[in-house]
């Protein structure tokens, strides 16, 4: 999200479009997080009673989907079953509540500078290990719910099947406070604080992810300083659960994945200064 407050996205979005784009998102993010958060504190209170309340779930408007998977992952304790079964809820979840919402649908999904995003494959999910090195993937169809789940299958493929991938990912973790900038894993590129003048417009700077010389670094805004705290009306009502066949989602494909990801990255941004540079050429498209 503060991407839209950043260096690119500023200059190819309008401040309407851009808190468009934000109250999209922070709907999403709110809905997963009120969601899923009841779920593991009721596991957590499960442990401490030595005993399954699951039967609780429906009471905190839970999908009858999960309440499943939990009595089955408190007796076969599958952590594979277990994290997909909650990638297929929180998509299936956000479904009608946020990808359908006609309101997000007008402002956002239909809108051409979202599409951009997919042509411009801006979509990756990075996971930043070592010094600077970067894993994920890149989805594309945003609007798509299947290719939502299988983005957070192929996910789980790069993160959790390679131990030594991901030591290292839950190491540069820890030792890295998530501030929301770029800077944060690469703040050879990436700064929070604006290095340019004000109006000014910089040549191409970036080639092959390094800065040409005497370049400024691109603005990448802290959370905090991006966005102020919002309040989100109650969450809709209703249970998402209607096909059982959902459930062949859970079948491990065992495909390997390996996560490269950067070059594809490195193409991405420079794709994104030169169409932010060009903004003014572009105008008819707005």
């Amino acid at each position: 999200m503060t991407d839209l407050k950043g260096e690119f996205l500023t200059r190819l979005l309008s401040k309407k479009e851009q808190n468009s784009f934000y109250k999209f998102l922070e709907r999403g993010n709110w809905l997963i997080f009120q969601d899923v958060y009841p779920q593991f504190l009721l596991y957590k209170e499960s442990l401490k009673q030595n005993k399954p309340l699951f039967y609780l779930l429906s009471y905190l408007n839970i999908s009858t989907f999960m309440e499943t998977i939990w009595y089955h992952f408190w007796k076969n304790q599958d952590t594979y079953i277990l994290c997909i079964a909650l990638v297929i809820n929180e998509q299936s979840y956000l479904e009608k509540r946020v990808v359908q919402n006609p309101v997000y649908q007008k402002e956002v999904l239909n809108k051409f500078e979202f599409m951009l995003q997919d042509w411009l494959s801006f979509n990756h999910i990075l996971f930043p290990y070592d010094d600077g090195e970067l894993a994920g993937q890149t989805l594309h169809h945003f609007e798509s719910v299947n290719e939502r789940i299988l983005l957070g299958k192929r996910l789980y493929s790069v993160l959790f099947k390679n131990n030594d991938f991901l030591k290292g990912a839950v190491e540069w973790a820890k030792s890295h406070p998530h501030t929301g900038s770029r800077k944060d894993y690469w703040p050879h590129l990436f700064n929070n604080i604006k290095e340019g003048l004000p109006g000014f417009t910089y040549p191409i700077r970036l080639k092959a992810c390094q800065l040409r010389k005497g370049a400024k670094r691109f603005y990448s805004p802290k959370l905090e300083n991006a966005w102020k705290n919002v309040s989100q009306r109650e969450a809709e009502k209703g249970d998402w659960f209607d096909d059982w066949r959902i459930v062949d989602y859970l079948v491990d494909g065992d495909e390997p994945i390996d996560g490269e990801i950067r070059n594809e990255y490195c193409k991405t941004l420079e794709r994104l200064e030169v169409a932010a540079l060009a903004k003014k050429t572009i105008n008819f498209l707005e």
